[in-house]
């Protein structure tokens, strides 16, 4: 009978501790709590990031269609440029505005300038402003980068934390049974599991968005040189 009874003991005092999300974090220790909160704030920024950048990435390749479809159905450069140097928020739309504010500028004066020609002086500007848009293409990357490099161990140092104070549980209370230590070793183990929820997206994500960003840049690095090209032989025409 005492055996039945301590069964039912064991039962009931397994019932009385709640281990769901929410009461694992009102039960953590402070370093345990600051461990979740400052995971659930990276996941929040990270998935931030991830929606912005794919949606800016979609949205910049139908204008990357739209902007070569027209440019290689325009009848004249020149005609094309006045109808888009405005639209700055366009990489295509930059690189070749800055190759044709460069022609503009400098076609009058074709004579080399410390040793740069024109061409040099035109291919250049593209390079910069090229390098600019996918700077800003870039922002923010490094934050997934860093989340998916240190979140595991930021969950790891919760799980460290919250085993350390089930030990110390144990010394004080005398008592190793195991729902003396349930609820610090799943507090533990939360923070093991919250670490890896917050990690994989952002790895994941990370290394979408750069494959995605580097086929953006090699197209638009595409379009610039045959740009060039036709600048190149407008240059020689000139000459001749």
């Amino acid at each position: 009978m005492n055996s039945i009874e301590d069964v039912v003991t064991v039962s009931s005092a397994a019932c009385s501790h709640d281990l769901s999300v929410m009461a694992l974090f009102a039960q953590a220790s402070l370093v345990v709590k600051i461990v979740i909160v400052l995971l659930l704030l990276s996941s929040l920024w990270s998935w931030t990031i991830i929606f912005a950048k794919w949606s800016a990435l979609k949205a910049l390749q139908k204008s990357a269609n739209r902007f070569e479809e027209s440019f290689w159905n325009c009848g004249s450069i020149e005609a094309f440029y006045d109808n888009i140097k405005n639209r700055n928020n366009d990489p295509f739309a930059a690189v070749f505005s800055a190759g044709m504010k460069e022609w503009r500028r400098s076609s009058k004066n074709k004579t080399a300038l410390h040793g740069i020609t024109l061409s040099d002086r035109i291919m250049r500007m593209m390079r910069v402003t090229l390098g600019r848009e996918i700077e800003f293409l870039e922002r923010h990357l490094g934050f997934l980068a860093t989340v998916g490099s240190t979140a595991p161990f930021v969950g790891l140092f919760g799980t460290v934390w919250g085993i350390m104070n089930s030990f110390e549980s144990i010394s004080f209370e005398q008592n190793t049974s195991l729902m003396a230590v349930a609820p610090g070793i799943a507090e533990a183990l939360f923070a093991t599991a919250l670490g890896l929820i917050v990690t994989i997206p952002a790895v994941i994500a990370y290394n979408k968005i750069s494959s995605d960003i580097n086929r953006y840049q090699s197209r638009l690095e595409g379009f610039m040189d045959e740009f060039f090209a036709i600048i190149s032989r407008q240059l020689d025409a000139n000459e001749d």
